[in-house]
């Protein structure tokens, strides 16, 4: 059964460097398709500039000529903290058995144990984390050594379970800085869809 990915973020804005990525993730995994979870509020960092309609309709603009993927909005919906364990709960709950791939970048992963409930995450997704090319984990802890496997395909033949690392070409652009550019009143060119751009400019999203 062809996995359905779950990649989360606050997309404050969305930019090439999710976008890419995901894409790489979408063909390599043979993803049925990939959902973007914009949060409403990440525990772990400060509240998103954008409003939670603004984010949501700039990832519907980033995404709507890409094959294979499509926005939920269930965090938003659910409103307060963001947990990934509820919103994969949820998922579980409507997708019965299909394999679900939770798509992280290797700084989350360096923190993953300070998730809430993290122990109970690769029991509702197999956790796949998104490296740059010749990255090595390191030393893994004892539960992620027990989960990890080299083959992909593996990942289709259970619902959950598994820790797998996927080569990623690697994108040097971070929502931070083009907020700072913008602010600034430098180009971003390049850096984010066209669509979303013009969103930014039109709504005058981050105050320029």
């Amino acid at each position: 059964m062809r996995p359905v990915g779950v990649f989360g973020g606050t997309f404050d804005p969305i930019h090439y460097g999710h976008l890419r990525p995901a894409q790489e993730a979408v063909q390599k995994l043979a993803l049925a398709e990939l959902r973007f979870i914009p949060a409403s509020q990440p525990p772990h960092r400060p509240a998103p500039q954008a409003s939670a309609a603004q984010r949501l309709a700039m990832v519907k603009l980033a995404i709507r000529d890409l094959p294979g993927m499509c926005v939920d909005d269930r965090e938003l919906q659910r409103g307060g903290l963001s947990y990934t364990v509820l919103t994969l709960e949820s998922l579980r709950a409507e997708l019965g058995n299909t394999p679900l791939c939770l798509l992280i970048g290797a700084d989350q992963f360096r923190s993953f144990e300070a998730w809430h409930r993290w122990q109970e995450i690769p029991d509702l997704a197999h956790v796949v984390v998104l490296n740059r090319p010749g990255a090595t984990a390191g030393a893994l802890p004892d539960w992620a050594r027990a989960r990890e496997c080299a083959e992909l395909h593996v990942l289709q033949e259970a619902p959950a379970g598994r820790l797998a690392f996927l080569s990623v070409s690697p994108q040097d652009i971070s929502a931070t800085r083009i907020r700072a550019a913008l602010a600034r009143g430098e180009s971003v060119q390049g850096l984010l869809p066209e669509a979303v751009l013009d969103y930014i400019r039109t709504n005058q999203v981050y105050g320029q």
